[in-house]
């Protein structure tokens, strides 16, 4: 089976990458500006560049390798870039996916036969406002009340997953992914505070933070894509699916977690910076929808994600990586 990955470049689509190659799958890794060091994902994934915002491009691309699977997570997935930038945000997001459901009509029309499923990356945002404490968890039929321009393109593009589907017949499945964290991470809370600890380690510089308050469920990304995986394969055309953890943990708590890994409390301190305009005060979602369609269960606790974050961030750091 061929897989066609967009954003390999991505933590997720680098982790998704090597699970499949690691199922025998062909993997076509593509990606655009990656967000990660590439140099610390497994050699056999061979990546290549792909912008989904060239129509031309993408559908070169499918016609090409006619992928059985599309694993489309390529994205400006950065709420706090969405403020500044809401115009790429909703390009990238939006019209990224339509030129790759594109693509697939385009290849259609060549040969009617061709029908890939398409697992979309769509996100928690979508939930926005609805992610209040006596929601949690949120159902996929919750309403989809997004507060930043990130959440308002991700509607955008779980909302044409949907179009495609019901007017052509393309076999889209949705994903609302939550929280997700992991080895090779960048600019989310876990990943900030891994760094954040290691430079105090070394440097003595406080770890600095924002709203402490706030909740999370926050999933491994190793459990994630194997619900990736799980959801080309057993997911409903159609249909629309949270992957969540189990728990939702205040940010403070996650703080304690590094402070437990190292064996000590460090100083930190307030970054105004890291303060958004609007925050949710808890994203936990509900996942009894994928558990029944699917035979994916999270397998690995925050505090493991977190020992090892921490030992990939030590390791970058005696790279010379800041």
């Amino acid at each position: 089976m061929t897989v066609l990955i967009t954003g390999a470049g991505g933590m997720m689509g680098s982790h998704l990458a090597e699970l499949l190659l690691d199922d025998g799958e062909d993997v076509v890794a593509t990606s655009f500006l990656p967000t990660i060091d590439l140099t610390t994902v497994d050699r056999a994934v061979r990546f290549r560049d792909l912008d989904v915002l060239d129509r031309d491009a993408v559908r070169d691309a499918v016609a090409a390798h006619r992928p059985t699977v599309i694993h489309h997570l390529a994205a400006q997935s950065l709420p706090t870039v969405s403020w500044t930038d809401p115009w790429t945000t909703m390009r990238v997001n939006a019209e990224g996916t339509i030129n790759v459901f594109e693509a697939v009509l385009d290849v259609r029309r060549v040969d009617p036969a061709y029908d890939p499923v398409v697992v979309v990356a769509c996100s928690s945002a979508e939930y926005g406002a609805s992610l209040t404490p006596e929601n949690v968890p949120v159902t996929e039929d919750t309403p989809l009340l997004p507060l930043h321009p990130y959440g308002v393109s991700k509607v955008s593009q779980d909302l044409l997953a949907h179009q495609y589907h019901a007017n052509h017949g393309i076999r889209a499945v949705r994903a609302r992914i939550f929280n997700c964290t992991g080895p090779r991470k960048r600019d989310d809370v876990v990943s900030d505070f891994g760094r954040a600890v290691v430079r105090a380690l070394h440097e003595g510089t406080p770890v600095r933070h924002g709203n402490l308050e706030t909740q999370r469920a926050i999933i491994d990304v190793r459990d994630m894509v194997r619900a990736l995986r799980e959801l080309a394969r057993s997911g409903r055309p159609g249909d629309v699916y949270n992957i969540c953890a189990d728990r939702a943990f205040r940010i403070s708590e996650v703080l304690e977690m590094y402070f437990d890994a190292v064996g000590r409390r460090l100083p930190t301190e307030v970054d105004p910076t890291l303060l958004r305009p609007s925050d949710e005060a808890i994203i936990f979602g509900d996942t009894s929808k994928l558990r029944s369609h699917t035979t994916w269960r999270p397998e690995i606790g925050l505090e493991t994600t977190v020992a090892d974050v921490l030992a990939f961030e030590q390791a970058q750091y005696a790279r010379g990586v800041r």
